[in-house]
Parts: structure tokens; C-alpha cells; sequence
């Protein structure tokens, strides 16, 4: 269709990059140090980041382009507000004073400890493991026990922290863990094809308090949003003294 739609003179641009800060559509982007309309069917063609522009190298123009869309402009916003959150995530708890990694002593003083204590003793407990592998990186995209199931992923401290983590969380559920902090990595992609090719009934994450652990439900987030289902879904944080908050 012929329409009013936004044109850069990348001779003029400077590379300030104030047009793609007032786009809020995102249909501006910095690419090799200049502006660039990255998609017609993001631009609206109402020209907001017109007057930030400091050298006029944007204008209008008539020409064939793609309509408007703007739910595609909505789905693009909120992907790369999730992956802003995850880096910040990631970002926050980086370096020497993260309080993810902050030295706890967990026993109480004067407290006997309960392998040594009669009234503590314990049966051993069954797993409740029902697949395997369990770490999301080594995890198949398609599998068996997949289907129909109720996906638990957790961040892989839980299981030491909270005692009754098997009977209380495990129970019933096919398990995936990971750490996004020792990882590094992004594991969103990953667990939106996991979603995507298999009948998922529904997706619990269990994670610590620390901000780091953020990251695994950051990721889980956009996971179920980029796998293009609508799938009921819970989070529970686990505190580093071993109890749900």
C-alpha cells in the first residue's frame, strides 16, 4: 500500500541516536554508528522522532509500504523489555558484592545438628526424579516424557535449600534445573522451543531469593511468551535459610 512513512538521510545523520530513543515502536534502530528504519510496518507514521532529530536528516514520504501492525510492535517491545530485565539481572549481580554469593551461616548456635539427633532422624526418601537429564542445557528439545506434562525448572540451589524439595516439587513432574549466573547463559530460547514442540500442561519455577536467581524466571517469562502458548504457570522463591516466602 502507498502510505506516509518516515525516511532517513544517512548522509545528514550523525549518530546521536536521540530518533531511535523517541521511537516508541522501536522501528528505529543504531546500525553501524547510523539511524535506520529497521521495518515499515513498525513505523506508525506519526513522526515523534522527528523533532529530536538535530541535523533534519529524517523526513516523510509517500512510497509503497507495509501497513502499520501493531501487534507485532507490541509482541517486539515486550521480547526486548524481558531480555532487558535478564541482562540487568545479570548485570546487578556480576562482580565481588553480589548478594547471591554473600557468605550465610545457616546453623543455629547451641542447635544439635540433626544427622546426630534421635528426635530428627529421617527414613531415607524416595526420589521423585522422572527423567533424566535434568539440566537445561543437556536437556532434549523433544522427549516422551514431555508430553502432557508439568514441566518443573528450578535453579539448582533449591534442591539444596528447601529439605522436602523432592515430595514437595518434584512429585508428578518432569524437572529441569539450571543456574543462569554460572551458565551465562540465555536459556529463554532453549525453553521456548522445549514449550513449543511438546505438550506442555503446565510450568512451575522454583527459585532462590537472590536477585541472580531472577534471571531463570526472567527467562522462563519470555519463554512461554515467544513459544506462543497460553500456559498456566506459577513461581515459588525459596529463601537461603530453606523457607517459602
Amino acid at each position: 500500500m502507498i502510505r506516509k512513512i518516515i525516511h532517513i538521510d544517512e548522509n545528514k545523520c550523525n549518530g546521536c541516536g536521540l530518533c531511535a530513543a523517541a521511537c516508541h515502536e522501536g522501528a528505529i534502530g543504531m546500525v553501524e554508528g547510523k539511524a535506520r528504519l529497521l521495518r515499515d510496518d513498525y513505523c506508525d507514521g506519526l513522526g515523534d522522532c522527528l523533532p529530536t532529530c538535530p541535523t533534519g536528516a529524517i523526513t516523510f514520504v509517500e512510497r509503497e509500504a507495509a501497513p502499520y501492525d501493531e501487534a507485532a510492535v507490541k509482541a517486539n517491545m515486550a521480547a526486548k523489555a524481558l531480555t532487558e530485565e535478564l541482562k540487568n539481572m545479570k548485570s546487578s549481580c556480576s562482580g565481588e558484592g553480589c548478594p547471591g554469593s554473600a557468605m550465610k551461616d545457616l546453623r543455629v548456635a547451641g542447635a544439635s545438628s540433626p544427622q546426630n539427633s534421635e528426635e530428627t532422624q529421617a527414613t531415607d526418601q524416595p526420589s521423585r526424579l522422572q527423567n533424566w537429564p535434568v539440566q537445561i542445557r543437556l536437556a532434549p528439545l523433544k522427549a516422551p516424557y514431555f508430553d502432557r506434562a508439568n514441566l518443573l525448572i528450578a535453579a539448582d540451589c533449591t534442591a539444596y535449600a528447601y529439605g522436602a524439595f523432592h515430595s514437595r516439587f518434584m512429585k508428578d513432574k518432569v524437572t529441569l534445573i539450571g543456574c543462569p549466573k554460572l551458565d551465562a547463559a540465555d536459556y529463554s530460547e532453549k525453553l521456548a522451543e522445549i514449550l513449543h514442540q511438546n505438550d506442555i500442561a503446565s510450568v512451575s519455577v522454583i527459585r532462590m531469593e537472590v536477585p541472580c536467581c531472577g534471571g531463570l524466571e526472567t527467562a522462563v517469562k519470555k519463554a512461554i511468551s515467544e513459544s506462543g502458548k497460553f500456559l498456566p504457570s506459577q513461581v515459588v522463591t525459596i529463601s537461603t535459610e530453606g523457607d517459602i516466602i
